[in-house]
């Protein structure tokens, strides 16, 4: 009776999983295998009270299976102080929003140091989307080739040592060359969401992927207060270098970070991986489902062709298009915000524009107290817009989801046509922000999900990268065509999230409900269907 997985029995030995394809081996040497003898003759398995009180699950009494896959293991763990502390780990480097929100920051400021005409200011953002866009792909096969934590752990170790060193940067080539640099490695952090999905229960995925995206707003925020403070005393050289702390803190705690165990299966680890369930199981002090592990070996991972197979084709295209959308108009709203703030409304931008342009193709205007409030303020919207998303995304859907973030930053936009003042411009970036926000988030639910196990990291890794482009065009538009046109600038931004709500409708995939596919060798939903989940505080008995 100290082993809670053995009963005597009279009758016959059976192993048992809680679901899954029934397959039974003879083989007896592999590790996580359990026999389980019940004593009596039972016309129904109950569950048997043992004497520490606890209870052997019905979800687990089924005498026609005797193997499990990594699904049944994660749903049977659930969700407890493992995932928590894969959270904050996870959000730390997530938090390198904060590299992303300095460019809104620093640009202005290198302007009027080092007197930059317009078009090497856009540059100087472009480039980080530069590198972020030439590294998403690789970063995606990296992980699916060599697994998520090695791919994580080596962008971040590579942004941080870039990131602190572009602070030292002489003169504009050198930043230029640094920050392109520290864009390489960026494009490497979403694979934390790939590694963070692949050890959630299905009920939970959605939800907490949303909520670690609440690291991304915390450091747009944190970047915004430490501008605030380090600007007018240090200025952006320590700005540049304490916007690292983040991924610092990341690098130290990152030894604790596990391999994902659909990694592990993929790759035919089949002992790694079931000690690392184990080790999950025994940390949540939850049971380990009964059984052998079964193993699916797959070869070919992380190959671009299998993201154009008949099944993914057409979810492939219109996901690139949609995350192209996303970080267009999100990072363009980002720096329009800071022009739109400066010139004060939307009418009288034209006519500054004008008078600068007059005055000196050089004229330059340092950030005020004023607009980094206002700028604060509608950084705060990133966690409204969390709520939002949180609240309707396993109510609606992540297709529709995405299609209401789009149509209301579509007509948020609209509105900016009108000569609105300070304080109702201030409101409608913030409802705009809010909502492109959510949708992007709602992407980074759908996308891991729509994926299987063997190319999951290299579906995010380029549709991360088709979102670079977007981020390298929306520049040369917010800050350059904008010198020509408010009107013509906001009308782009409002019809490329009109055609991104028609992409979300058409993607012929819904992944609410369903579980994570591991093989892209099986139909699409063969092994989706939902086996049962715990959601964060169930309680596991």
């Amino acid at each position: 009776w100290k082993d809670p997985s053995r009963f005597f029995c009279a009758c016959r030995v059976v192993k048992f999983r809680r679901t899954g394809e029934s397959s039974r081996s003879e083989e007896d040497g592999i590790s996580g295998e359990h026999e389980v003898q019940i004593e009596g003759v039972r016309t129904e398995l109950e569950p048997v009270e043992l004497e520490d009180g606890a209870a052997v699950p019905k979800e687990f009494a089924n005498p026609t299976d005797d193997t499990f896959m990594v699904e049944d293991a994660v749903e049977a763990i659930g969700f407890g102080k493992f995932q928590w502390k894969l959270s904050v780990i996870t959000g730390l480097a997530w938090a390198n929003a904060m590299e992303m929100m300095i460019l809104s920051i620093l640009a202005p400021q290198l302007h009027c140091e080092w007197r930059l005409p317009s078009w090497q200011v856009a540059l100087l953002t472009s480039v980080v989307f530069v590198g972020m866009m030439s590294s998403s792909t690789l970063w995606g096969n990296i992980s699916d080739q060599y697994g998520r934590k090695t791919g994580l752990k080596i962008s971040v170790l590579w942004t941080l040592y870039y990131g602190i060193l572009s602070g030292f940067a002489p003169i504009y080539s050198w930043i230029l060359v640094l920050r392109g640099l520290v864009g390489f490695g960026i494009g490497g952090v979403p694979q934390s969401v790939t590694l963070y999905a692949e050890f959630l229960p299905m009920k939970a995925r959605a939800k907490c992927i949303l909520l670690i995206e609440v690291f991304w707003a915390l450091g747009t925020v944190f970047e915004v207060l430490l501008a605030v403070v380090v600007m007018p005393t240090l200025g952006w050289r320590w700005l540049l270098i304490l916007s690292a702390l983040p991924l610092l803190l990341f690098a130290g705690l990152c030894f604790w970070l596990p391999e994902s165990a659909r990694y592990d299966v993929l790759s035919g680890n089949q002992e790694k991986a079931l000690a690392n369930l184990k080790r999950i199981a025994t940390e949540n002090g939850a049971p380990m489902p009964l059984g052998k592990l079964v193993v699916s070996r797959q070869e070919d991972r992380g190959k671009m062709r299998d993201l154009f197979t008949p099944h993914f084709r057409w979810t492939t295209l219109l996901l690139w298009f949609i995350w192209f959308s996303n970080a267009f108009s999100y990072y363009g709203l980002v720096l329009l915000t800071t022009e739109l703030f400066q010139a004060g409304d939307v009418c009288s931008i034209s006519s500054r524009r004008q008078e600068v342009k007059a005055k000196c193709s050089l004229t330059c205007e340092y950030l005020t107290e004023e607009d980094y409030t206002d700028l604060l303020w509608t950084t705060l919207s990133e966690f409204p817009g969390v709520l939002v998303t949180l609240w309707i995304i396993d109510r609606i859907g992540r297709k529709k989801t995405m299609a209401l973030s789009f149509l209301v930053f579509s007509f948020c936009s609209l509105l900016l046509f009108l000569c609105v003042g300070r304080n109702v411009l201030t409101v409608l970036l913030f409802i705009a922000r809010a909502f492109i926000s959510g949708g992007f988030q709602a992407a980074y639910v759908y996308t891991p999900e729509v994926y299987p196990t063997a190319t999951r990291a290299l579906g995010l890794g380029s549709c991360s990268g088709m979102a670079r482009v977007g981020a390298l065009i929306t520049p040369f538009i917010a800050q350059v065509m904008l010198e020509s046109s408010v009107y013509l600038t906001l009308l782009v931004y409002s019809g490329c999230c009109l055609l991104a709500a028609l992409a979300s409708c058409f993607l012929p995939i819904e992944t609410k409900g369903r579980g994570l596919q591991e093989s892209s060798h099986k139909e699409w939903g063969q092994e989706m269907v939902g086996r049962g989940s715990h959601s964060p505080g169930e309680s596991q008995e």
